[in-house]
Protein backbone atom coordinates (compact mmCIF):
# COMPACT_ATOMS: atom_id res chain seq x y z
CA UNK A 1 0.00 0.00 0.00
CA UNK A 2 1.18 3.45 -0.92
CA UNK A 3 1.77 5.87 1.51
CA UNK A 4 -0.61 8.43 0.03
CA UNK A 5 -3.24 5.34 0.42
CA UNK A 6 -2.45 4.52 3.91
CA UNK A 7 -2.90 8.11 5.02
CA UNK A 8 -6.43 8.31 2.82
CA UNK A 9 -7.55 4.98 4.79
CA UNK A 10 -7.02 6.27 7.76
CA UNK A 11 -8.45 9.40 7.10
CA UNK A 12 -11.82 8.17 6.17
CA UNK A 13 -11.90 5.48 9.33
CA UNK A 14 -10.46 8.23 11.84
CA UNK A 15 -11.32 11.65 10.43
CA UNK A 16 -14.44 10.78 8.69
CA UNK A 17 -15.36 7.54 11.04
CA UNK A 18 -16.88 5.63 7.95
CA UNK A 19 -18.05 2.21 8.97
CA UNK A 20 -15.72 -0.78 8.98
CA UNK A 21 -17.40 -1.67 5.71
CA UNK A 22 -16.89 1.05 3.73
CA UNK A 23 -13.05 1.58 4.86
CA UNK A 24 -12.83 -2.18 3.88
CA UNK A 25 -14.51 -1.25 0.34
CA UNK A 26 -12.50 1.69 -0.32
CA UNK A 27 -9.36 0.28 0.57
CA UNK A 28 -9.87 -3.28 -1.29
CA UNK A 29 -11.18 -1.35 -4.57
CA UNK A 30 -7.48 1.21 -4.45
CA UNK A 31 -5.08 -1.39 -3.20
CA UNK A 32 -6.08 -3.86 -5.95
CA UNK A 33 -5.57 -1.36 -8.25
CA UNK A 34 -2.10 -0.03 -7.05
CA UNK A 35 -1.12 -3.95 -7.73
CA UNK A 36 -1.95 -4.26 -11.31
CA UNK A 37 -0.82 -0.86 -12.07
CA UNK A 38 2.15 -1.20 -9.93
CA UNK A 39 2.45 2.15 -8.60
CA UNK A 40 0.63 4.72 -6.58
CA UNK A 41 -2.76 6.04 -8.34
CA UNK A 42 -1.06 9.51 -7.74
CA UNK A 43 1.69 7.86 -10.55
CA UNK A 44 -0.45 6.43 -13.45
CA UNK A 45 -2.34 8.69 -15.51
CA UNK A 46 -6.03 8.86 -15.61
CA UNK A 47 -5.93 6.92 -19.47
CA UNK A 48 -4.14 4.02 -17.52
CA UNK A 49 -6.45 4.05 -14.59
CA UNK A 50 -9.61 4.07 -16.99
CA UNK A 51 -8.28 1.13 -19.26
CA UNK A 52 -7.49 -0.56 -16.19
CA UNK A 53 -10.99 -0.54 -15.09
CA UNK A 54 -12.94 -0.85 -18.55
CA UNK A 55 -12.98 -4.90 -17.32
CA UNK A 56 -15.63 -4.27 -15.39
CA UNK A 57 -18.77 -4.78 -17.97
CA UNK A 58 -21.30 -3.84 -15.08
CA UNK A 59 -21.50 -0.22 -14.68
CA UNK A 60 -22.39 -0.22 -11.10
CA UNK A 61 -19.28 -1.93 -9.88
CA UNK A 62 -17.23 0.31 -12.73
CA UNK A 63 -18.85 3.65 -10.53
CA UNK A 64 -18.08 2.28 -7.11
CA UNK A 65 -14.55 2.24 -7.77
CA UNK A 66 -14.61 5.42 -9.80
CA UNK A 67 -16.09 6.71 -6.55
CA UNK A 68 -13.35 4.95 -4.69
CA UNK A 69 -10.73 6.62 -7.04
CA UNK A 70 -12.61 9.44 -7.26
CA UNK A 71 -12.71 10.23 -3.31
CA UNK A 72 -8.66 8.97 -2.67
CA UNK A 73 -8.07 12.35 -5.26
CA UNK A 74 -9.83 14.44 -3.46
CA UNK A 75 -8.30 13.56 -0.82
CA UNK A 76 -4.46 14.06 -2.12
CA UNK A 77 -5.45 16.97 -3.28
CA UNK A 78 -7.14 18.75 -0.09
CA UNK A 79 -3.50 16.79 1.51
CA UNK A 80 -1.68 19.06 -1.47
CA UNK A 81 -0.27 15.86 -2.31
CA UNK A 82 -1.50 17.27 -5.79
CA UNK A 83 -1.37 20.54 -6.94
CA UNK A 84 -4.30 20.10 -9.83
CA UNK A 85 -7.65 18.23 -8.51
CA UNK A 86 -8.59 15.09 -10.67
CA UNK A 87 -12.55 14.17 -11.21
CA UNK A 88 -12.82 10.77 -13.34
CA UNK A 89 -16.26 10.93 -15.10
CA UNK A 90 -18.80 8.12 -14.14
CA UNK A 91 -20.77 5.65 -16.49
CA UNK A 92 -24.15 6.70 -17.13
CA UNK A 93 -26.63 4.10 -16.09
CA UNK A 94 -30.44 3.73 -17.14
CA UNK A 95 -32.82 4.15 -14.65
CA UNK A 96 -34.86 1.69 -13.41
CA UNK A 97 -38.66 2.09 -13.08
CA UNK A 98 -39.88 0.51 -9.90
CA UNK A 99 -41.46 -3.21 -9.74
CA UNK A 100 -45.02 -2.55 -8.27
CA UNK A 101 -47.93 -4.96 -7.64
CA UNK A 102 -51.52 -3.72 -8.54
CA UNK A 103 -54.27 -3.78 -5.66
CA UNK A 104 -55.66 -6.60 -7.69
CA UNK A 105 -52.94 -8.45 -7.86
CA UNK A 106 -51.95 -8.15 -3.95
CA UNK A 107 -55.68 -8.81 -2.98
CA UNK A 108 -55.46 -12.18 -5.58
CA UNK A 109 -52.33 -13.03 -3.01
CA UNK A 110 -53.63 -12.35 0.15
CA UNK A 111 -57.09 -14.57 -0.81
CA UNK A 112 -54.50 -17.93 -0.53
CA UNK A 113 -53.31 -17.29 2.98
CA UNK A 114 -54.47 -19.79 5.60
CA UNK A 115 -55.71 -17.14 8.30
CA UNK A 116 -56.83 -20.59 10.83
CA UNK A 117 -53.01 -20.38 12.20
CA UNK A 118 -51.74 -17.32 14.32
CA UNK A 119 -48.39 -17.44 11.33
CA UNK A 120 -51.29 -17.29 8.79
CA UNK A 121 -53.04 -14.07 10.09
CA UNK A 122 -49.39 -13.15 10.98
CA UNK A 123 -48.21 -13.37 7.12
CA UNK A 124 -51.77 -11.52 6.22
CA UNK A 125 -51.79 -8.51 8.10
CA UNK A 126 -47.97 -7.94 7.66
CA UNK A 127 -48.60 -8.32 3.81
CA UNK A 128 -51.92 -5.52 3.88
CA UNK A 129 -49.23 -3.10 6.54
CA UNK A 130 -46.69 -2.81 3.95
CA UNK A 131 -48.83 -2.22 1.51
CA UNK A 132 -51.33 -0.23 3.75
CA UNK A 133 -48.26 2.48 5.04
CA UNK A 134 -45.44 2.17 2.67
CA UNK A 135 -42.98 1.59 5.34
CA UNK A 136 -39.13 0.35 4.73
CA UNK A 137 -39.12 -3.10 6.20
CA UNK A 138 -36.08 -1.98 8.43
CA UNK A 139 -38.66 0.32 10.05
CA UNK A 140 -41.57 -2.40 10.07
CA UNK A 141 -39.18 -5.26 11.71
CA UNK A 142 -38.76 -2.53 14.45
CA UNK A 143 -42.45 -1.95 15.41
CA UNK A 144 -43.74 -1.74 18.76
CA UNK A 145 -47.16 -2.35 20.28
CA UNK A 146 -47.16 1.50 21.51
CA UNK A 147 -46.21 2.43 17.69
CA UNK A 148 -49.30 2.27 16.63
CA UNK A 149 -52.53 5.07 17.71
CA UNK A 150 -55.32 3.74 16.67
CA UNK A 151 -55.41 4.34 12.86
CA UNK A 152 -52.25 6.50 13.25
CA UNK A 153 -48.65 5.02 12.51
CA UNK A 154 -45.92 6.66 14.67
CA UNK A 155 -42.81 5.52 12.47
CA UNK A 156 -39.85 6.32 15.39
CA UNK A 157 -37.18 4.36 13.85
CA UNK A 158 -36.68 5.83 10.48
CA UNK A 159 -34.01 6.12 8.10
CA UNK A 160 -31.95 8.88 9.45
CA UNK A 161 -33.44 8.72 12.62
CA UNK A 162 -36.62 11.10 11.68
CA UNK A 163 -40.14 10.66 13.01
CA UNK A 164 -43.47 10.54 10.99
CA UNK A 165 -46.42 9.68 11.60
CA UNK A 166 -48.66 7.81 8.42
CA UNK A 167 -52.22 6.43 8.19
CA UNK A 168 -53.26 3.16 8.56
CA UNK A 169 -55.93 1.66 6.00
CA UNK A 170 -58.57 0.55 8.74
CA UNK A 171 -58.37 -2.89 7.18
CA UNK A 172 -55.08 -3.35 7.60
CA UNK A 173 -55.70 -2.39 11.50
CA UNK A 174 -58.24 -4.66 11.53
CA UNK A 175 -55.67 -7.61 10.46
CA UNK A 176 -53.08 -6.62 12.58
CA UNK A 177 -55.85 -6.20 15.84
CA UNK A 178 -56.45 -9.92 14.90
CA UNK A 179 -53.20 -11.15 14.93
CA UNK A 180 -51.80 -9.26 17.96
CA UNK A 181 -55.29 -10.82 19.71
CA UNK A 182 -53.76 -13.95 19.06
CA UNK A 183 -50.30 -13.18 19.76
CA UNK A 184 -50.63 -12.47 23.14
CA UNK A 185 -48.50 -9.58 24.98
CA UNK A 186 -45.00 -11.43 25.79
CA UNK A 187 -43.42 -9.65 23.27
CA UNK A 188 -43.81 -5.74 22.47
CA UNK A 189 -42.59 -6.16 19.17
CA UNK A 190 -45.32 -6.52 16.90
CA UNK A 191 -43.58 -8.65 14.13
CA UNK A 192 -43.08 -12.10 16.06
CA UNK A 193 -41.52 -15.41 14.44
CA UNK A 194 -42.74 -19.12 15.11
CA UNK A 195 -40.98 -18.84 18.70
CA UNK A 196 -41.96 -15.34 19.79
CA UNK A 197 -39.35 -13.54 18.86
CA UNK A 198 -38.98 -10.44 16.83
CA UNK A 199 -39.22 -11.42 13.25
CA UNK A 200 -36.15 -11.62 11.17
CA UNK A 201 -35.70 -9.55 7.73
CA UNK A 202 -34.64 -12.71 5.93
CA UNK A 203 -38.17 -14.35 7.34
CA UNK A 204 -40.31 -10.82 6.44
CA UNK A 205 -38.38 -11.75 2.78
CA UNK A 206 -39.38 -15.27 3.05
CA UNK A 207 -43.39 -14.20 3.66
CA UNK A 208 -44.01 -11.61 0.81
CA UNK A 209 -41.79 -13.79 -2.02
CA UNK A 210 -44.04 -16.76 -1.11
CA UNK A 211 -47.29 -14.97 -1.92
CA UNK A 212 -46.58 -12.24 -3.92
CA UNK A 213 -43.16 -13.03 -5.55
CA UNK A 214 -41.37 -10.13 -4.27
CA UNK A 215 -39.15 -8.64 -1.89
CA UNK A 216 -41.39 -6.23 0.63
CA UNK A 217 -39.32 -3.20 -0.73
CA UNK A 218 -41.80 -3.91 -3.98
CA UNK A 219 -45.17 -3.47 -1.63
CA UNK A 220 -43.30 0.37 -1.02
CA UNK A 221 -43.44 0.89 -4.35
CA UNK A 222 -46.92 -0.18 -5.17
CA UNK A 223 -47.70 1.62 -2.15
CA UNK A 224 -46.24 5.24 -3.76
CA UNK A 225 -47.53 4.37 -7.13
CA UNK A 226 -51.48 3.25 -5.89
CA UNK A 227 -51.20 6.65 -4.04
CA UNK A 228 -49.56 8.58 -7.21
CA UNK A 229 -52.20 6.59 -9.75
CA UNK A 230 -55.07 8.41 -7.08
CA UNK A 231 -53.99 11.60 -7.85
CA UNK A 232 -51.83 12.43 -4.36
CA UNK A 233 -49.78 15.33 -4.69
CA UNK A 234 -45.84 14.32 -4.48
CA UNK A 235 -44.80 16.39 -1.93
CA UNK A 236 -47.50 14.34 0.25
CA UNK A 237 -46.43 11.06 -1.04
CA UNK A 238 -42.49 12.49 0.06
CA UNK A 239 -43.64 13.04 3.33
CA UNK A 240 -45.92 9.48 3.61
CA UNK A 241 -42.35 7.71 2.52
CA UNK A 242 -40.02 9.79 4.28
CA UNK A 243 -37.79 10.85 1.68
CA UNK A 244 -35.51 13.54 2.39
CA UNK A 245 -35.63 15.09 -1.10
CA UNK A 246 -38.34 15.10 -3.45
CA UNK A 247 -36.04 13.70 -6.09
CA UNK A 248 -36.35 10.56 -4.38
CA UNK A 249 -39.93 10.74 -4.69
CA UNK A 250 -39.76 11.80 -8.30
CA UNK A 251 -39.29 8.11 -9.85
CA UNK A 252 -42.67 7.64 -9.49
CA UNK A 253 -43.68 10.24 -12.03
CA UNK A 254 -43.39 7.86 -14.91
CA UNK A 255 -46.88 6.72 -13.56
CA UNK A 256 -48.66 10.07 -14.10
CA UNK A 257 -46.95 10.16 -18.07
CA UNK A 258 -47.88 7.04 -19.00
CA UNK A 259 -51.48 7.80 -17.69
CA UNK A 260 -51.48 10.80 -19.37
CA UNK A 261 -49.89 9.14 -22.61
CA UNK A 262 -52.81 6.26 -22.95
CA UNK A 263 -56.00 8.70 -22.09
CA UNK A 264 -53.96 10.61 -25.22
CA UNK A 265 -53.89 7.24 -27.18
CA UNK A 266 -57.10 6.35 -26.36
CA UNK A 267 -59.47 9.45 -26.31
CA UNK A 268 -57.89 11.87 -28.87
CA UNK A 269 -59.33 11.30 -32.44
CA UNK A 270 -55.46 12.12 -34.16
CA UNK A 271 -53.87 9.41 -31.61
CA UNK A 272 -54.18 6.59 -34.07
CA UNK A 273 -53.57 8.60 -37.41
CA UNK A 274 -50.85 7.87 -39.15
CA UNK A 275 -49.13 9.75 -41.89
Amino acid sequence: MSNELEAFVEYISVTRALSQKSVQAYQSDLESMERSLGKSLLHVDSKAILNYLSQYENKRTLNRKLSSVNAFFDFCYSSNFIESKTKLKQAKIPKLLPKFLSFNEIQHSLELIDRSSLIGLRDYALILFLYATGARISECLELRREDIDGEWLHILHAKGEKERIVPIAPIAKEAIDVYLGQLGSENNFVWANYKGDKLSRISAYKITKKYLGVSPHVLRHSYATSLISGGADLRVVQELLGHASLLSTQIYTHIQKQELKDTVEVCHPMAKERV
